[in-house]
């Protein structure tokens, strides 16, 4: 019986590790469509719009597992190399005027494949 119940566990166990995700659900589409309102402001061209706030709360929300977190990292180091002149200031403290809490900091040198 002993050895029933703890194979059982090793099946359950196993069976959540390989039920979990490894591949992220979400697009760089989805990333920069989300965050479109943001660029007026992240390049000084402009207030923060509301738009803007809700985009990044949305964002967060859908980022929910490591694998999603990755790619909104990557999806956001790519685009930012097509937006001409990027406030880094703005962009690393985005998130905290938004009231949304990221807890690695935002840079384009941060490391995506780093949990």
């Amino acid at each position: 019986m002993v050895f029933s119940s703890k194979f059982i566990t090793c099946l359950l166990v196993l069976t959540v590790y390989m039920a979990a995700p490894t591949e992220s659900t979400i697009t760089c589409g989805t990333v920069t469509s989300t965050l479109a309102r943001c660029v007026g402001y992240l390049t000084n061209s402009g207030p923060l719009p509301p738009d803007c706030c809700v985009g990044v709360k949305s964002l967060n929300q859908m980022a929910q597992t490591t694998p999603d977190r990755r790619q909104v990292c990557e999806c956001l180091k790519s685009a930012a190399k097509d937006v001409t002149g990027l406030n880094t200031e703005l962009v690393a403290t985005l998130p905290t005027t938004c009231g949304v809490s990221v807890p690695y900091p935002i840079r384009f040198s941060t490391n995506c494949d780093k949990p």
